[in-house]
């Protein structure tokens, strides 16, 4: 369901199935993420279509975020997250980041319209500012909850978690939201209006080749804090800019790969275990 996502039909085949042998009913903020993804079937080579003329068609497989946003109460807690009459969050099926998430608009006169035009409206673009904080805010708590331990940065907080008795006042930890990029795809290829909520590290075996990796490490990738955007933001232009092109570029470290993805991804797994354990941004590259 990401910008940018292989295979759409699977993708809306796989909306369909769940939505069939999923029960109704609301669901819990957390549950779902403490939850196991549903498995996927192996799917192709993603990326805008050189034949454009149906990917974008009403009900074609570009639609697949339709029915989440139609009937959230279709859908198992593994994928909905929560919903309430503005908007639904959800996993994102082909997650690029260990944490993955978006957050779909329910409003009709936004849904379809690109994010840039969309967020011309300062009180729509408000809500979404807000919404997408207590996303980030969710998201930043299950991060803690997985990789807590393992965090340098956390010790003490965990420490004083497993104290006997605890302490009046946990200390503050971490800043787990720090490690959360909240923002759109400047040429998104879902026809509805998504924000991805994700976690930095671009661990995941969904993450196959450089459209999916640059997408979320260049500016094709638009901070939601960043709108309203100027009119004469390059952001605007990602085509001409050539984001999805560049060359490979550690996230974390900065370290040029030039156009091999295979060292990348092996890079990307030793920078994901300092990460998770230490956070320290500052420490030279692998």
């Amino acid at each position: 369901m990401a910008d940018d996502s292989p295979n759409l039909e699977d993708q809306a085949a796989a909306a369909a199935t769940v939505a069939a042998e999923s029960k109704s009913g609301k669901r819990d903020a957390f549950a779902e993420l403490l939850a196991p993804k549903p498995k996927h079937a192996k799917y192709a080579k993603d990326g805008p279509s050189k034949d454009t003329s149906n990917k974008r068609a009403i009900g074609g497989p570009r639609d697949g975020l339709g029915a989440y946003i139609a009937k959230p109460e279709s859908f198992p807690s593994s994928i909905v997250v929560y919903h309430n009459d503005d908007f639904v969050a959800i996993h994102d099926l082909f997650p690029k980041s260990t944490l993955h998430l978006l957050l779909l608009p329910r409003d009709s006169s936004k849904t379809r319209l690109h994010p840039f035009e969309a967020f011309e409206d300062p009180e729509f673009l408000k809500k979404v500012k807000e919404e997408t904080k207590k996303l980030r805010s969710l998201a930043a708590a299950e991060l803690r909850r997985r990789y807590g331990k393992s965090s340098a940065q956390d010790k003490a907080r965990q420490e004083a978690l497993s104290a006997d008795p605890p302490p009046d006042e946990l200390p503050q930890g971490r800043n787990w939201e720090q490690e959360i990029m909240c923002g759109i795809h400047a040429h998104p290829s879902m026809n509805h209006l998504h924000i991805h909520v994700i976690s930095v590290d671009r661990y995941s075996d969904r993450l196959k080749h450089k459209k999916h990796y640059n997408s979320f490490s260049t500016p094709f990738f638009v901070p939601i804090d960043d709108f309203p955007l100027a009119q004469n933001d390059v952001r605007r232009h990602p085509t001409s800019e050539g984001y999805l092109r560049r060359d490979y570029t550690c996230w974390r470290c900065g370290r040029d790969f030039g156009n091999r993805f295979s060292e990348l991804k092996i890079h990307l797994e030793k920078e994901f275990d300092e990460w998770k354990r230490l956070d320290l941004w500052s420490q030279a590259c692998w």
